[in-house]
């Protein structure tokens, strides 16, 4: 197809043009004027018991207090902790990410720190809903040694490195524009060349259809 039988064809089709470019106009819209998404975000640390020899428990972190705190998050990233969290009122978006602290040639994992974040509407109910995954996340880590009879003495205890707060998703509208726009106009483009090819080839073919025999008269 010639670039002339291209214009032809959007000039034919015109009014379907004329729909993509009001569809874009209006994603454009919700690109430049989008509606507030805040992310929630705290980071938590398993502390090993105090003890005489180290009073400091940052000090005597150890690689197996990581190994428990990402047995609890495999926990609640199953169906069942989905649902857990669900019941605890944390809905929408959520992510529990292991923290790695570490130099590039430390081993995954080996910082017993966990980072908690949410997407929400509304700053106060992402921090809410990073409490309560806190709250959970706790609860599960005392159930463990619980069911292992760890004495009180000797367990471990998650802690609250950096408070829950929130802050706004900063997206790129000029890049997200642009993308809206080339969507728009390869599909108003694409949809007005089939729609005129279907009509053309409908067209073509309604002369020489056969609607039954003719009857002979006797």
């Amino acid at each position: 197809m010639s670039p002339g039988n291209v214009a032809d064809a959007l000039l034919r089709r015109w009014y379907v043009v004329v729909v993509a470019l009001l569809l874009t106009a209006a994603g454009a819209y919700q690109v430049v004027r989008p509606a507030p998404q805040y992310v929630g975000s705290a980071v938590v640390v398993l502390k090993p018991p105090v003890t005489q020899n180290q009073p400091n428990q940052l000090v005597n972190l150890q690689p197996p207090l990581a190994v428990v705190s990402y047995a609890v998050v495999q926990q609640l990233q199953s169906p069942s902790g989905a649902r857990e969290l669900n019941a605890a009122g944390v809905h929408g978006t959520y992510h529990l990410v292991p923290r790695n602290s570490g130099t590039s040639a430390t081993p995954r994992y080996l910082i017993p720190s966990l980072q908690v974040q949410s997407q929400a509407s509304d700053p106060e109910a992402a921090v809410t809903a990073v409490r309560r995954i806190i709250g959970v996340y706790t609860r599960h880590v005392e159930q463990m040694q619980t069911a292992q009879k760890v004495p009180a003495g000797s367990r471990i205890t998650p802690s609250v490195l950096t408070s829950p707060s929130a802050a706004e998703v900063q997206g790129d509208k000029s890049r997200a524009l642009a993308g809206v726009s080339l969507l728009g106009l390869a599909a108003g483009v694409l949809g007005a060349l089939w729609l005129d090819r279907y009509l053309m080839n409908r067209r073509q073919v309604a002369p020489g259809r056969h609607t039954g025999p003719v009857p002979v008269a006797h």
